[in-house]
């Protein structure tokens, strides 16, 4: 019977370890290197250092990220053609910041508008198997700190 309450809580500390770190081991997220840091999408808001959210109307966006049809056009451009992940590409990076995708809108996180019009803070371009024009969006509104550049460039 010792025996049974030993296992039944060692089960119970395993589980509870996985969940404690927040994220499969196996399970990769989208990530891009800068630098000596990298940005990283989580699906642990505890854990992320920017939360953003993204929004329909470009009225209520505080950040406007455009997909571009060329990469020439991009200030971001993701290409991948491949079917399995790099295990540890940004593992090997200092320093990780990392973003979550929010459904809530909040008045101190970037919300972002996603459209192939202009004009926009930032142009991406997105042709990969790993990443959607929504990750790459996030990731690069997080390497820049959140900020949109026009409303800087208009101070």
């Amino acid at each position: 019977m010792l025996r049974y309450k030993v296992l039944a809580s060692a089960v119970v500390l395993i589980v509870a370890t996985v969940f404690a770190r927040g994220e499969f081991a196996n399970r990769s997220h989208p990530c891009i290197a800068i630098g000596n840091a990298s940005v990283q999408l989580t699906s642990v808001p505890a854990r992320a250092q920017l939360q953003v959210s993204f929004t329909d109307d470009p009225a209520s966006a505080s950040i406007r990220v455009q997909i571009s049809d060329s990469p020439e056009a991009a200030d971001f451009v993701v290409i991948d053609d491949v079917d399995s992940p790099e295990t540890g590409a940004c593992g090997t990076v200092g320093r990780i910041r990392r973003v979550v995708i929010t459904a809530e809108t909040s008045a101190a996180a970037p919300v972002i508008y996603l459209s192939a019009e202009g004009p926009a803070d930032y142009r991406i371009f997105v042709h990969s198997k790993r990443f959607t024009a929504r990750d790459a969006a996030a990731l690069v509104v997080g390497a820049g700190g959140g900020r949109s550049r026009l409303a800087a460039a208009s101070l």
